[in-house]
Parts: C-alpha cells; sequence; structure tokens
C-alpha cells in the first residue's frame, strides 16, 4: 500500500487546466469527453451604512451569489447531458420531473495532478440544467468538432479541503 497524501511543501509549479474530471450526482465514472469547465465564481453583495459620529461609510456583507457553469463536451453517444437535461423539460409528460434527484444534483469537479492523481477537489451543490445545446452549427466547410453543452445553475460550491497532492520522492 502506499503513503498516504501529504501536502507537497516544495511545489512551485501551478497545476495545469487541462487535467481536470467531471463527475454527476454520486456517480462513481466520470462524464465522458468533457473538455471545457466554466470557472466557479462568486460574488457578495456590499451594504454600505453609517454610524452616527463616524464620518467613514461602513461596509457589510450582503447575500452570495454562485454563477452558473458551463461544461462543454464532444458530442457522443453518451447520454449524461441530454437526459439531465431533459428532467427540466415539460415534454409530452405534462410538467418537469417531480424527482428532485432527478432535477438537482451535486456535481463534483476534480483538478489532477501530472500524474493523474486529484489534488483540487470542488463540490457544487443542488445544480440544475437551465440551458441545453445539443448540436452546434453544422458547416460542411467547416474542420471542426460537434460540441454540445449544459449551463448549471447552482446554490454554492465548496472545496473539499481533504485532498492534498502526495509529497514527491
Amino acid at each position: 500500500m502506499g503513503k498516504p497524501f501529504t501536502v507537497n511543501i516544495n511545489r512551485y509549479d501551478p497545476y495545469k487546466t487541462y487535467r481536470f474530471l467531471v463527475y454527476f450526482g454520486g456517480s462513481t465514472t466520470p462524464v465522458a469527453a468533457v473538455s471545457k469547465v466554466g470557472g466557479l465564481k462568486r460574488s457578495s453583495d456590499v451594504i454600505e451604512y453609517k454610524e452616527g459620529g463616524n464620518p467613514i461609510i461602513l461596509k457589510g456583507l450582503g447575500r452570495t451569489k454562485y454563477e452558473p457553469i458551463t461544461l462543454e463536451r464532444g458530442l457522443t453517444q453518451d447520454q449524461d447531458f441530454v437526459t439531465w437535461a431533459n428532467a427540466s423539460q415539460v415534454l409530452d409528460k405534462g410538467s418537469p420531473a417531480t424527482s428532485l434527484k432527478a432535477l438537482r444534483r451535486e456535481v463534483r469537479i476534480d483538478l489532477l495532478n501530472e500524474e493523474g492523481q486529484p489534488v483540487w477537489r470542488f463540490i457544487v451543490h443542488r445544480c440544475w440544467v437551465s440551458e441545453y445545446q445539443a448540436l452546434p452549427d453544422l458547416d460542411a466547410g467547416a474542420n471542426a468538432i460537434a460540441l454540445e453543452h449544459i449551463k448549471l445553475e447552482n446554490e454554492g460550491w465548496e472545496q473539499d479541503t481533504t485532498l492534498a497532492e502526495p509529497a514527491e520522492q
């Protein structure tokens, strides 16, 4: 059995943005062919207020907003994107998916080091698909890959701090 992970204090190079995996729900299998993940971004409202006798305008923390995340991948036979996107669709059944499990999911994003080991992990909470592009513009004169994408609304994310890069040998 290998050594347990420890923090590598000798690492100076930043991690690469092209080594990552995405997981939907509690799945242990990554989503196939994801080529791009939009950045995780949050912002908080600023509440300005004054106190009597204080000439400085004070600032307090207001509500926090989490930006949608876009996932993009090459079009394959894998049905993960379309199945989830259809959960919020009103088709012939007359209403969206009644199960929150079908509509909202946790999403896990793992950033990998050069050896393919997860070193940063983010859990994105209560995601649902607000936009789905099944096909791009098709152009017989272009030399491109067909991409599909989904936009995920979410109610926050957090870093899983239990991961650390293994120390160099």
